[in-house]
């Protein structure tokens, strides 16, 4: 009985290996569960568990979607190419994990605030990269992966509020059509704007 409740603990030891929280932190319940469903598959999964062996997250949270649940996973920018290369079977996997539950993952990037006076550390050229505008650009991007955006356009409501309209490659309709309202209640929670995702229709 000790033995087994020694290889529970290793077991959980070894899967919180896969969150790397800043420091002091402590992963929560839907992180621990984050963990060690990817930990899970990296043992059990022949197909990705050489390529997962080397990723972790920093994070997780869940939203509210029309009744259901969502998570967003928050992964090191350094890693974001690795994690591309096995996304849609990942994401497939850990969706079946988590009952049905969709899944998103994003970098975690950081915004620079404009040079000023208030902002003295701020003399050097700020990277285009970390500009609000290139973060949320980059957070469309990482949401909808693989799917390629084919064009966007802001509309002004009646009342001055912006909509971001943002058209999706209709080759990959089939796949992510049931997560287009996924997209848009994610991207209002990371940028608070708001985004509608849809497939152009074809003439």
């Amino acid at each position: 009985l000790f033995r087994c409740h020694t290889c529970v603990l290793l077991a959980m030891f070894t899967a919180f290996k896969k969150i790397i929280k800043e420091k002091g932190q402590e992963p929560d319940e839907l992180e621990r569960q984050v963990s060690q469903a990817l930990f899970d598959l990296e043992q059990s999964s022949t197909d990705l568990k050489a390529d997962l062996a080397d990723l972790h997250f920093l994070s997780a949270k869940e939203v509210e979607v029309g009744g259901k649940k969502a998570i967003i996973v928050f992964v090191p920018f350094r890693l974001l190419k690795s994690y591309h290369k096995i996304q849609l079977r990942l994401v497939r996997e850990l969706e079946k994990k988590f009952s049905g539950k969709h899944v998103t993952i994003v970098a975690q990037r950081r915004i620079l605030s404009k040079p000023g006076r208030k902002n003295r550390a701020a003399k050097q050229k700020r990277p285009v990269s970390r500009t609000l505008t290139a973060v949320h650009e980059a957070v469309l991007e990482d949401l909808v992966y693989p799917t390629d955006i084919v064009g966007k356009r802001t509309r002004v409501r009646t009342d001055g509020s912006k909509m971001l309209k943002v058209l999706l490659d209709p080759k990959d309709q089939a796949n992510v059509e049931y997560k287009l309202e996924t997209f848009s209640t994610v991207y209002k929670k990371l940028t608070g704007k708001d985004a509608i995702f849809e497939f152009p229709v074809l003439e």
